[in-house]
């Protein structure tokens, strides 16, 4: 059986979807930058996603949107300091992620008890494998990296984004192996609106199927992206609605693991 092992805790692959709730503790984050960058509605938000369904909390302290603040590790760990040992303490249970792209956050936010990696960088950094290989986490590794935040900078995909997306799954893989980082570790996002256009997200996840897993657990993480908001217009319900359906194809054609603001609204679709 296919399982995605992080920390010691382990989740069946091919059984259901896994709801990873977004829990942003930043300033200016694309959709709720600001909302939970107090550790009192940090915590507050956690526990309503918690009893809503999510069966992982992503941290992130630093925003990944187009042309947000580079921000410092020292500034970045200052702002996950708090949070994570707070949401862990109170919440003992819960499986935390960290989205980070620093080796040296991620080994602090590991031994402060995060059991994930959610790294966006869209490169393989030797650094980063040996924190991984060392805390025996789990690593989300995403295609597209983070080079839209300073610029519109465009991935081209001269063998089709399907196939092309595959490839970068099996080089990075094979680096892994070579660190001695099994399969059951690693889980591969496709990276929806990183250094992608509309179109290109739309071609994405009318593929999504097609893309290749081995024996990794494959994530979804489109939750609001311009792709879907372009498509719904500013009403909110229509923006969540769209992320829904969008979340069950993605479902029905494979994905493991579903990021998302709303865990509720997708909880209730029994994902």
């Amino acid at each position: 059986m296919r399982k995605f092992i992080c920390n010691g805790k382990s989740f069946p692959l091919g059984e259901r979807a896994y709801i990873m709730g977004i829990l942003n503790v930043t300033p200016d984050s694309f959709s709720d930058g600001g909302r939970y960058n107090s550790l009192k509605t940090a915590l507050k938000h956690t526990e309503e996603m918690l009893i809503n369904g999510a069966d992982i909390i992503d941290i992130g302290a630093v925003s990944t949107r187009p042309f947000s603040e580079k921000v410092t590790e020292e500034l970045e760990w200052e702002r996950l300091s708090e949070t994570l040992p707070a949401v862990k303490k109170e919440f003992p249970e819960a499986v935390i992620s960290v989205d980070t792209t620093s080796p040296l956050v991620a080994e602090k936010s590991l031994l402060a008890g995060a059991d994930i990696i959610n790294d966006v960088s869209g490169i393989f950094l030797s650094d980063m494998a040996e924190v991984i290989k060392k805390y025996d986490c789990g690593w989300v590794v995403m295609h597209g990296g983070i080079s839209v935040r300073k610029t519109e900078e465009i991935v081209s995909f001269p063998k089709g984004i399907v196939t092309d997306i595959n490839d970068f799954f099996t080089e990075m893989l094979e680096k892994a192996e070579n660190c001695g980082i099994p399969h059951s570790r690693i889980c591969f996002d496709p990276g929806f609106g990183f250094s992608k256009t509309n179109e290109q997200n739309r071609e994405l996840l009318e593929n999504f199927g097609k893309l290749r897993k081995n024996a990794c657990a494959l994530m979804c993480a489109l939750s609001r992206k311009r792709f879907i908001r372009e498509k719904a217009g500013d009403r909110e319900e229509d923006i969540v609605r769209l992320t829904v359906e969008a979340d069950r194809f993605a479902i029905e054609n494979g994905a493991d693991i579903i990021r998302v603001h709303d865990v509720k609204e997708h909880f209730e679709r029994r994902f």
